[in-house]
C-alpha cells in the first residue's frame, strides 16, 4: 500500500492542511486513512485533507512525502482525479 502527502501548505479554517492520495484506489485510501484515525468526513472528490499537526502521523505511517504538484499528477495518472463540481459515485 503506497499513498501521498504533499506538505501542509494550504490555508483553511485557521491552519494548515496537506492533501492524501493514492495512487491505486480510494479503497486503499480510505483504509489508510481509517488506520490513520483520520474521520471519513475529511474525504473530499480524491483526496483527504489532514491538518499540519497529523502530517508527521501519517508519514510516520507510511504515507510517501510529495510535492503538491506531484499528487495532482498521481490522481491523473492513476485516473482518480476529480474536479470540484464533477458527479461523485456513490461507493468513493
Amino acid at each position: 500500500m503506497t499513498v501521498y502527502i504533499d506538505p501542509p501548505t494550504w490555508p483553511g479554517h485557521g491552519r494548515l492542511w496537506s492533501h492524501l492520495v493514492s495512487d491505486v484506489s480510494y479503497d486503499e485510501l480510505h483504509t489508510f486513512a481509517e488506520r490513520l484515525g483520520v474521520p471519513r468526513r475529511a474525504f473530499e472528490r480524491d483526496h483527504y485533507d489532514i491538518p499540519q499537526h497529523r502530517y508527521a502521523d501519517a508519514v510516520g505511517a507510511g504515507a510517501l512525502e510529495v510535492s503538491s504538484r506531484e499528487v495532482v499528477r498521481l490522481l491523473h495518472g492513476a485516473g482518480l482525479r476529480r474536479r470540484k463540481g464533477a458527479a461523485q459515485p456513490r461507493n468513493a
